[in-house]
């Protein structure tokens, strides 16, 4: 009876603590959102704060763009670091002179906090940062001003650059784990029959990291669109990331304005949770028909 019950009770206050803090974090966030704050007063439940923010002339427009603009920096972030990962996996999987050292390098930016990532980022590639100014030292700018922007643009390039350069090590070391895991087998198969290098990618390398490329690239998906200390460094004032702009309802001095941003909140989770299921029902149909 013990045995087959110990796993579960073992794991029960694990569970309890965490499914306690979830759950009731997202049920307290819900209950604000609808403008349940009993401490100034306000008691009865309604959507006026979601109708705030997406329908209303004041905070309907700020939202709407920072939708796409959340959108757009993560997915391209994603896209972007997977994509590279694989290349880099592909490269340090190769037997070549300072490969330890190559490879040792290549994971060296994993602990970096990502607030450490953006003001390095930018330090580094603003209009006043480093580049900027041996640019002008050089003569290669008349002044630091004409250096391009990179970082506080409207498109979100700083942000994206700052994701990539901190999620590439992250879904690469899982890619590299996975190919030396494999080892060149299946490859000197395909080889064997007559594939070519593309070949060999294609319906070889991609089928047998897909799945852990795909579970890192979510996990990289709904950081990126939740996060806030990026954004709010290398963001411009419009349009702001959604979260950002939930933020910015939070340390408004009304406290009525929690509502909204407990609301913006509630639609992150929200978006952020039917992106990852379609995601993840993507992956496995993708996955089955290679």
């Amino acid at each position: 009876m013990w045995e087959r019950f110990r796993i579960p009770i073992m794991l029960a206050p694990t569970l309890a603590v965490i499914v306690f803090l979830f759950i009731g974090g997202l049920g307290y966030g819900l209950l604000v959102s609808l403008g349940w704050q009993p401490r100034i007063g306000q008691t009865q439940l309604s959507l006026e704060a979601y109708r705030s923010i997406l329908f209303s002339e004041q905070h309907g427009p700020t939202f709407w763009s920072g939708l796409w603009l959340t959108l757009w920096v993560s997915i391209a972030s994603t896209f972007l670091a997977a994509s590279l990962a694989i290349a880099s996996a592909l490269l340090l999987r190769q037997t070549f002179i300072g490969k330890r050292a190559a490879t040792f390098l290549f994971q060296l930016n994993l602990p970096v906090p990502h607030i450490v990532a953006a003001i390095g980022m930018l330090f580094l590639f603003s209009q006043s940062g480093l580049l900027s100014r041996i640019g002008a030292q050089m003569g290669l700018f008349s002044s630091p001003g004409d250096f391009p922007i990179l970082v506080k643009d409207k498109f979100g390039m700083g942000m994206i650059f700052s994701f990539v350069w901190k999620e590439v090590p992250f879904i690469g070391v899982i890619v590299l784990a996975i190919l030396q895991s494999l080892g060149a087998d299946y490859e000197d198969l395909a080889r064997s029959l007559g594939a070519n290098a593309w070949q060999r990618f294609r319906h070889v390398i991609i089928p047998l990291v897909l799945p852990g490329v795909l579970s890192a690239s979510i996990l990289v998906f709904a950081f990126t669109f939740g996060s806030f200390e990026v954004p709010a460094i290398l963001g411009v004032r419009f349009p702001r990331t959604l979260p950002v702009t939930a933020v910015r309802f939070f340390r408004d001095p009304d406290l009525n304005a929690r509502a909204e941003g407990m609301a913006i909140s509630i639609v992150i989770s929200g978006i952020v949770f039917v992106l990852v299921v379609f995601y993840m029902w993507f992956s496995r149909r993708t996955i089955r028909q290679d």
